[in-house]
């Protein structure tokens, strides 16, 4: 990052008028509160701050008295901690009482300690690039440790010394990865030392918290660069290590290719082909990015040596949706994306298989109908998989997936596959073959979708004379 990169605001002009108009009521009211944080950061990115964050010398009652009749909404959820969040109009807006969050040795739970002043709050945030403050209403910049002069150098260091900063708040080393991620930032050398020397102090951190900050990282602008740092800092070794697993040795023989530098390349890949808001996968896609990043995590698990120095990752796409299911499930991520993303990693070797040699008809229906509303993103992180230089590979990859697509849309149109059903239902079924609901039903209804998977749509009297046929030989038919 260069000076050009930065823009100059006018302060307070290009503060949000909601700023400006609660720094008077603070300031009559006899207290100070300032803009803080990202936020401040954000003004010389030229970047939109989505939510406004304030510190203060008021305590939260205070706050409550200041606000009353002017916020439209209160929530004091965070009143332990000294902060009280609002809503006036579009903004949501958050006030903290000045303060210090410091972990007792062992404690996966900050202790606060509210303090006096402006400098001592900037003091105990993460790095200088967001220990900036803008005093209201004046204006004022308050830069105490030089967060624009890192912000200019692209650098992000801590205000009060890494092992300080660190140990108050061990998750900062996830942020640290996180901003590399957001705002292509990079880590000062002893920021660096001092992660790679601490990561193990992670531990202490709930599951939850890590699973948001990675989270974030992964919906930043760089992905990769932000999990390779958590990689190469060690980090990742106590989040997901599974994918510092896939830094396989390379053996003697360099029968490989390395699948952990593979891995970054389909996640960097996979979130440059997400769409705008309309598309059908809108970027930035949390289950598309995680399914990219674990893709192959199975293979070193599977990993086999044979004749001729050929290397195989048999099922590593089975084995690595157990690993992602395994893993997502102790981050606490909810059920809906682990099952998405494993679904896509056990998913993203079967087009290898129509690239080869081509599918039928009822083929590509399996795989859209496997696929189900995953479909779009199976889509993308299967073209995000290949990543040979060979050119000549990698144009017969793009026709044949380009060929698939189409035939599956083809096939949708005409079918309405995404909805695709047996061609009678339960009901007909019953009615048909005279007999109640239960297991047999749910039977002849599987039998019936299998048929309509493989030969597609047929009419009534051909599916009723399937149905009968296959009735014909079941046991229950001979003892009804």
């Amino acid at each position: 990052m260069n000076r050009s990169a930065l823009v100059q605001p006018n302060l307070p002009a290009d503060l949000p008028a909601v700023a400006v108009e609660l720094g008077h009521r603070f300031e009559s009211a006899g207290y100070e509160l300032s803009l803080v944080g990202g936020p401040v950061r954000d003004l010389f990115l030229g970047r939109p701050a989505l939510d406004l964050d304030f510190t203060t010398s008021a305590n939260p009652d205070q706050i409550l008295d200041v606000i009353k009749g002017w916020a439209e909404v209160t929530w004091e959820v965070g009143r332990d901690y000294g902060t009280i969040a609002l809503r006036r109009g579009d903004d949501q807006i958050e006030i903290t009482t000045y303060r210090a969050d410091v972990y007792e040795e062992g404690s996966r739970k900050p202790h606060v300690r509210f303090g006096q002043h402006l400098d001592d709050d900037l003091a105990r945030r993460d790095f200088t690039v967001n220990s900036m403050a803008v005093r209201l209403p004046s204006g004022e910049l308050v830069d105490p440790f030089g967060g624009l002069g890192d912000l200019e150098l692209g650098v992000l260091r801590t205000p009060s010394g890494p092992e300080i900063s660190f140990s108050d708040d061990p998750l900062r080393m996830m942020r640290g990865a996180r901003f590399v991620s957001q705002l292509g930032l990079e880590l000062a050398p002893a920021e660096w030392d001092a992660t790679a020397a601490m990561a193990g102090r992670l531990e202490i951190v709930s599951a939850e918290r890590v699973r948001d900050e990675l989270s974030k990282l992964l919906l930043g602008a760089h992905p990769e660069r932000g999990i390779d740092v958590m990689v190469r800092t060690g980090l990742a070794e106590l989040v997901i290590p599974e994918v510092s697993a896939l830094r396989l040795e390379a053996d003697e023989h360099h029968r490989h290719k390395d699948v952990y530098e593979h891995s970054l390349t389909v996640l960097r890949q996979a979130a440059d082909r997400e769409g705008g808001p309309d598309d059908a996968v809108p970027g930035p896609d949390l289950v598309l990015r995680m399914a990219a990043l674990m893709h192959d995590i199975g293979k070193p698990a599977t990993r086999r040596f044979e004749g001729g120095g050929a290397v195989t990752f048999r099922h590593h796409d089975v084995v690595g949706a157990k690993l992602v299911r395994k893993r997502l499930k102790s981050l606490r991520f909810p059920k809906d994306v682990i099952q998405a993303v494993s679904r896509l990693v056990e998913l993203h070797m079967r087009f290898y298989g129509y690239a080869d040699a081509g599918w039928s008809d009822s083929a590509v229906r399996r795989y859209v109908t496997d696929a189900g509303p995953l479909l779009s993103r199976l889509h993308l992180l299967t073209r995000s998989d290949v990543t040979t230089r060979n050119r000549r590979k990698a144009e017969r990859l793009e026709f044949a997936y380009d060929d698939l697509e189409i035939r599956a849309a083809e096939l949708a149109a005409q079918e309405q596959l995404d909805a695709i059903r047996p061609d009678l239902d339960g009901q007909e079924i019953m009615a048909e073959l005279g007999i109640k609901p239960g297991p047999l039903v749910g039977r002849a209804y599987k039998f019936l979708l299998e048929q309509r998977l493989d030969r597609g749509p047929v009419t009534r009297e051909q599916a009723v004379a399937e149905l009968h046929e296959w009735w014909a030989q079941q046991p229950e038919a001979t003892q009804g």
